[in-house]
């Protein structure tokens, strides 16, 4: 998708719970619930593999990649920017040409 900045990721109640403290650094939770943002995802095996981009203690740029039965995700969202991600009615451009 062109202009795509990276993916949500939200899994199954059942797959938090499995995945319990592990999972807990990497969700935002949002008011659309929680899920990861992750930069780049592979679904192409048993596992689902998440690039995250992020910051280190100092400051530093860090890259993670977090593999999950694929079977847990229960649904995954391209985004424009994570910023203005959600699920709220949208506002149409208005027409090229338009008084």
């Amino acid at each position: 998708m062109n202009g795509n900045t990276g993916y949500a990721v939200f899994f199954f109640p059942q797959a938090l719970e499995a995945l319990g403290e592990a999972i807990k650094p990497y969700l935002a939770n949002q008011p659309e619930g929680p899920h990861i943002f992750c930069k780049e995802i592979d679904t192409g095996g048993a596992f689902t593999e998440m690039t995250l981009v992020g910051k280190d203690a100092e400051g530093h740029d860090v890259q993670v990649e977090l593999m999950v039965p694929g079977s847990m995700i229960r649904m995954i969202v391209s985004a424009q920017n994570e910023a203005v991600f959600g699920f709220g009615p949208r506002i149409a451009a208005p027409a090229v040409g338009a008084a």
